[in-house]
């Protein structure tokens, strides 16, 4: 499996076609192997971790610092600790999935999280025009059910955007197609997709 670690900059566009593509700007440059196993490699930013614990600065000794943010890969047996990850037999086209962590929005409301219509804006309703409305029956069940789309925490969450396309690879830097999880200046995890039967 091909994987690397990348920082999200930013959006821009790029012309194909003659035609506008939004992109999604990811530095790469900055992912090394912080760790191997049997089972895998820990790839990780070269950024250190500002104020690593002894447990920690003592595991990655032979790296020489902590790295900020870590994640673990399986396969990609033939590098060694502190190995670049090389992206240069990457090509343009390629279907990737990407993991990162979605924005956080704080406390919402069920119509900004969950869509919900509102109630109706006449016939003397004056304060419920954002309300969930009936959130259960009576006797049976008696209760809410597990699960009811509710108000509360949204965003902050560990999300995978599937099929999303290398639209350019650039002077350490790949240009996903359309938008990926997080903010700038967050870490995100780019998976070449494996392909299956060939397909």
């Amino acid at each position: 499996m091909k994987a690397v670690l990348g920082i999200k900059k930013g959006m821009t566009r790029v012309f194909r076609d003659e035609k506008a593509v939004p992109v999604t700007i990811l530095d790469v440059q900055d992912c090394v192997v912080s760790g191997k196993d049997a089972k895998g490699v820990e790839l990780g930013i070269r950024t250190p971790k500002s104020s690593p614990n002894k447990a920690l600065s003592g595991k990655y000794s032979k790296l020489g610092y902590v790295p900020r943010v870590r994640v673990w890969v399986s396969g990609m047996g033939d590098l060694d600790v502190n190995d670049k990850i090389d992206i240069s037999d990457w090509e343009e086209g390629t279907i990737v999935d990407i993991e990162g962590r979605s924005k956080g929005k704080g406390f919402a409301g069920v119509v900004k999280r969950w869509g919900f219509k509102g109630g109706p804006k006449t016939h003397g309703q004056s304060d419920k025009h954002r309300s969930p409305g009936s959130i259960g029956s009576g006797t049976t069940p008696g209760r809410v059910w597990k699960g009811k789309k509710m108000a509360g925490r949204m965003g902050g969450q560990n999300l995978t955007v599937a099929n999303k396309k290398v639209v350019e690879i650039r002077d350490g830097y790949l240009l996903i197609s359309g938008s990926v999880p997080g903010a700038r200046g967050d870490v995100v995890l780019v998976k070449v997709k494996e392909k299956v039967n060939g397909n």
